[in-house]
């Protein structure tokens, strides 16, 4: 079983470059489509410490339920907010990393290189052409 774990969803650009980063370094991950299969509140809760962000940052702004339950507006507990994005794990924003590492929320996707285990195998490319990556698997400074 890998040691590297990616809470995916196949639908959105940077979580597919995040998986084929990790793919690109000789690593296979779990993968976890959370859409279908969301974490329980203790995991949920232990991702937000292990990330050490704010459990607001995990919110995902951009999809139909932040609008509806007006979580803009700033009067929600942590706790109210963990249990919305439980019942709506579309409001998990996404990917999430976890590697021996650490664990991180991997926007954008070369985030994630700051925690895999082991380093790219080659060049890698963005879906949207972005070089990442040079040939010799050294990351590509902006």
């Amino acid at each position: 079983m890998s040691n590297v774990t990616i809470y995916h969803n196949p639908a959105c650009g940077t979580s597919r470059n995040t998986l084929e980063l990790i793919r690109n370094s000789g690593t296979e991950p779990n993968v976890i489509l959370y859409l279908e299969t969301p974490p329980t509140r203790a995991e949920l809760v232990k991702l937000i410490a292990d990330m050490g962000i704010p459990v607001r940052e995990l919110l995902r702004k951009n999809v139909e339920p932040y609008e509806q339950l007006a979580l803009a507006d700033d009067n929600f507990s942590d706790a109210r907010l963990i249990d919305l994005m439980l019942q709506h794990p579309i409001l998990i924003n996404r990917p999430i990393v976890v590697t021996p590492q650490g664990s991180r929320l991997c926007r954008p996707s070369e985030l994630v290189l700051g925690i895999l285990p082991d380093a790219q195998r080659g060049e890698f490319s963005k879906e949207d052409g972005e070089r990442v990556v040079d040939a010799e698997g050294k990351p590509i400074k902006k």
